[in-house]
């Protein structure tokens, strides 16, 4: 048994039984729950009903063929991560590229060699557990966050952010054509560094995209703007119970501005900025300006 591989389930989508027999023997005997698929739209149909952690699909079937199947897949948000391997006689480079811009990983040559498709199967599951941590993790964050490809297609977002979409009524063609073609426009100038920032047209709702990072696949991960959303001041205070001027105060605090600073751009003296401060400290149950600060940028945060 491979501890790499055992107890994860695999998908195996083959019209030919032979193959389908040689490929479930050595999964099986590799500790892997195996489900088996004739054809595309049966695969498809299993997909759907028991997610399987990675699908192995031969290119070439009857009716549906691997390539169609595989864009399927990719279109269905609950299936689109799940990475998929094609297994095919195909060896012509054109064939390849067809298989993996339609969204496979991966691309094994029949006959295949049990050996080597047990190899490739654990990185990319390895791969695959990685991103699902890594998307756990930002969806729990309460972040407006989504990453596109270098085509500017939206790829995956987080709840927060597919609740702003909704709030601003835009549809899917308009995520896939007019955002996606200002995106890519806004790509192309180059020199995007963090916190580069675009405003989206074409809206009814004010919308707008940071740039966050560059990943590791080549996605960029963006931050969703609400274009309606409260200053920094009014966030302060719609969620602590604080008055106008103690958020005004502690907007600055979180912004590394010193009480002379805070005192010139809210035109008060340093001293009513501190008595203000005295106050806030107990509302915030802290006991110093680094943790106020430190409460305010974590409700900042999640805007």
């Amino acid at each position: 048994m491979n501890p790499g591989l055992a107890k994860e389930i695999v998908l195996v989508v083959d019209d030919s039984p032979d193959a389908l027999s040689l490929i479930n023997d050595a999964l099986e005997s590799a500790g892997m729950d195996v489900l088996v698929a004739l054809e595309g739209r049966q695969a498809l149909t299993i997909a759907s009903r028991i997610r399987p952690d990675i699908i192995l699909l031969d290119a070439i079937m009857p009716h549906m063929d691997g390539f169609e199947t595989c864009r399927a897949l990719k279109a269905d948000p609950t299936l689109k991560n799940i990475p998929v391997i094609f297994m095919t006689g195909l060896t012509d480079t054109q064939d390849i590229v067809k298989g993996l811009e339609t969204g496979g990983v991966d691309y094994l040559t029949k006959p295949i060699n049990p050996s080597e498709l047990l190899a490739r199967m654990k990185v990319h599951l390895a791969n695959a557990r990685q991103t699902v941590s890594v998307q756990s993790a930002l969806d729990s964050s309460g972040q407006h966050l989504l990453t596109v490809d270098q085509a500017g297609l939206l790829r995956w977002a987080t709840p927060q952010a597919h609740a702003l979409f909704a709030k601003a009524e835009v549809s899917q063609e308009w995520l896939e054509t007019e955002m996606k073609t200002q995106i890519c426009q806004w790509f192309g100038l180059g020199n995007l560094t963090y916190e580069s920032e675009i405003k989206l047209q074409g809206s009814d709702y004010p919308l707008e995209l940071k740039f966050v990072a560059a990943q590791d696949d080549g996605d960029l991960l963006l931050k969703l703007i609400d274009g309606n959303r409260p200053t920094g001041s009014d966030l302060l205070k719609s969620k602590l119970e604080i008055t106008d001027r103690e958020s005004e105060v502690l907007y600055w605090i979180a912004n590394g501005k010193t009480n002379r600073e805070i005192a010139e751009i809210l035109d008060m003296s340093p001293r009513t900025v501190n008595k203000h401060l005295e106050q806030l400290f107990p509302k915030l149950g802290v006991e110093n300006r680094t943790a106020a600060a430190g409460v305010a940028l974590r409700l900042l945060a999640v805007e």
